[in-house]
């Protein structure tokens, strides 16, 4: 599975998640950082990435309605330091069947997972 995390997520969830077998890219890596939500969603759907975001520009579910585009994970923890993402994204990662999620929008907050299939 091909993910894209958010300018908004550790760089250190690259190596966590490539530990489990994915192919993990940043915002940031790629140069978009500071650059406008379009040119994130362009690049993440011209790739057919898993975009990892806490960004709520991307919680509207009519908007990114599933089946429509590669797979939104939009996390919502309550307090969303550095160390509770990295352990809460790997913790989904490392537990969860997220393969099935592609084309999905998934919501991630401390202690449910909303998946909403096409």
């Amino acid at each position: 599975m091909k993910i894209k995390l958010d300018e908004n997520l550790p760089v250190s969830l690259v190596s966590v998640l490539s530990k489990y077998g994915f192919d993990v890219e940043t915002v940031f890596q790629e140069g978009l950082s500071g650059h406008c939500d379009d040119d994130v969603w362009k690049k993440v759907c011209e790739e057919s990435r898993f975009l990892v975001t806490q960004d709520m520009d991307f919680s509207d579910i009519r908007k990114f309605k599933p089946g429509t585009h590669p797979g939104i994970m939009l996390v919502r923890l309550m307090a969303p330091g550095r160390l509770e993402l990295v352990e809460r994204i790997e913790n989904v990662f490392s537990t969860s069947d997220v393969t099935s999620w592609e084309k999905c929008f998934v919501v991630v907050t401390d202690r449910k997972i909303r998946i909403h299939f096409p």
